[in-house]
């Protein structure tokens, strides 16, 4: 079958590989009808994750709509020819950090995360035709049919995520947010944070056409790469700093803009993917502003699938405008460049086999 493959930096493309094939009594077998590429996936594409990779062997892609063609024998919840997208991470359901709801922390599949590599279980991806999800009972989701590929695909981790981040930051009505990343995750925190009537949400990001986006929502707009983006920021909350602060970016220079940002007793709900192993938070400040910080990038977004379904249903988020090109599986190699490079006004790819 066609699969993607990491190759080393900016090469990621398809090739053949062996078809999947169901081993395990506790998971399915499920044909590939649409997947995409997540702003983490970036980091693998960029490098920054060269050393967990197996070049010419590792699969990418952890989002995914598809069907069941085979049941292990264990498996109860689902049958063949069921419509499934699952959760990022890889679950047992039963251990004790899956009971406390800290699903990405399972202690059966030990941080198993799809298309990430071989210390995050060296699992199969989603860029493929074809992938065996194991422990399906616990972390697979059925998906009617009234539910788009495209929305469908953000069930797998982007908007699970935007629901955890609005959990994290608790905006109560008049309060002033901040935003620091308008890619399709940000978007849909957005999309949820206006419904809690803020007092004003401010938006920073660097590319033109998501701020743009986020504008048309009702949000003020900035951009992140000016000089004084930080004081423009600021001036929309009285120079006191933000209540709230949502960080969907993972840098450096996002978590320290979220800290400049918060005002005194304010809280940073901080979802992107960090990459870094060092960052020089001083303890004084943060101490002495009273900054409740949660970082929650490697997010339990099982728990929260339901909940996002469930918006979907009821009209409060509509995913699919997040979708701006579709790309064939064989050609993932022009998706993931034109994702990266934001071009042609890029925002969320649809790949299908």
């Amino acid at each position: 079958m066609k699969a993607a493959i990491y190759y080393g930096a900016k090469d990621i493309h398809t090739t053949d590989i062996a078809d999947p094939g169901l081993e395990e009594p506790h998971g399915i077998l499920v044909k590939v009808n649409a997947t995409s590429i997540c702003g983490s996936d970036l980091h693998l594409y960029r490098g920054s994750m060269d050393p967990i990779m197996e070049k010419g062997r590792s699969q990418t892609g952890h989002e995914l709509i598809g069907e069941i063609v085979e049941t292990g024998s264990d498996v109860n919840k689902f049958n063949v020819g069921d419509r499934v997208s699952m959760a990022y991470s890889c679950s047992c359901g039963d251990c004790y950090m899956c009971n406390v709801g800290q699903t990405a922390h399972c202690e059966t599949t030990q941080k198993a995360v799809y298309g990430f590599g071989v210390p995050f279980g060296d699992m199969n991806g989603t860029h493929a035709e074809a992938l065996v999800l194991p422990h399906a009972d616990a972390h697979v989701i059925k998906v009617p049919k009234t539910i788009s590929d495209a929305a469908a695909l953000t069930l797998s981790c982007n908007l699970p995520s935007a629901i955890i981040a609005n959990k994290l930051a608790d905006i109560q009505p008049g309060e002033k947010v901040a935003l620091i990343g308008c890619g399709p995750t940000g978007l849909m925190s957005l999309d949820i944070a206006l419904k809690k009537s803020p007092g004003n949400v401010v938006a920073l990001d660097p590319v033109a056409h998501r701020r743009a986006v986020a504008a048309k929502k009702g949000a003020i707009v900035i951009d992140s790469t000016l000089d004084d983006a930080k004081e423009q920021a600021l001036a929309h909350c009285e120079g006191r700093g933000f209540d709230k602060v949502i960080e969907v970016v993972g840098s450096q220079e996002s978590l320290q803009m979220s800290l400049d940002l918060i005002r005194p007793g304010g809280t940073i709900a901080a979802i992107g993917v960090f990459c870094d192993q060092e960052f020089n938070l001083v303890l004084a400040d943060v101490f002495l502003r009273d900054i409740t910080l949660h970082m929650n990038g490697f997010a339990n977004v099982q728990p929260y699938m339901e909940e996002g379904l469930n918006l979907m249903e009821q009209g409060e988020i509509n995913p699919d405008e997040y979708f701006s090109h579709d790309f064939a599986l064989v050609d993932i190699d022009k998706a993931f460049k034109m994702f990266y490079d934001k071009s042609d006004n890029a925002m969320k790819m649809l790949i299908r086999p």
